[in-house]
């Protein structure tokens, strides 16, 4: 089995999970029947380091909520999916768009519904949350919780992996 390390190495496309990823898995829902979620921003800054590296980044989501979208478009994600019942298909949509094979891929998740995507792509990330089932499909689980950081843990990983994080740590040591 190959190690973090190398599998982190290839990853050309981060792809998401929300709820649970993101978001700690909570959804608040207004009288007027909006959902709100909270995000970490420290989630948000690692993905736009990771960005900056050159590594794409994508959001397979179940639900569709106008709040998430406003948040994809705010951290400048590149591929938005939402409203998606079966998250396999939609990742072959994905690597026909990008040219993308699945191993040059990551993908973290935090339930059964996101094994179709997370057994086909090269490397595989649950949450701490995420059912034992998931957890034994992942090639790295989180020690950050979802929604906490595991998001930005993730990210410094694959920069780490990738050689790209001390230099980009070094711009905000200047």
């Amino acid at each position: 089995m190959k190690s973090f390390q190398e599998l982190a190495r290839r990853v050309k496309l981060l792809i998401m999970d929300v709820d649970g990823v993101l978001t700690d898995g909570s959804i608040f829902i207004s009288a007027s029947g909006e959902e709100l979620k909270a995000f970490n921003t420290l989630d948000g800054h690692g993905l736009k380091m990771l960005q900056s590296t050159g590594v794409k980044l994508a959001i397979i989501t179940g639900r569709d909520a106008p709040g998430v979208a406003h948040r994809a478009r705010g951290l400048g994600i590149d591929y938005y999916y939402a409203g998606i019942h079966d998250k396999r298909a939609t990742l072959a949509e994905l690597l026909a768009t990008t040219g993308l094979t699945a191993d040059e891929c990551a993908y973290i998740g935090d339930d059964v519904v996101d094994l179709p995507v997370m057994t086909r792509v090269g490397l595989a990330v649950a949450v701490p949350e995420a059912p034992s089932l998931v957890r034994q499909h992942a090639h790295y689980v989180t020690g950050a919780s979802g929604g906490a950081g595991a998001v930005r843990e993730l990210t410094e990983r694959i920069m780490q992996a990738q050689g790209t994080f001390d230099a980009l740590m070094a711009r905000y040591l200047e």
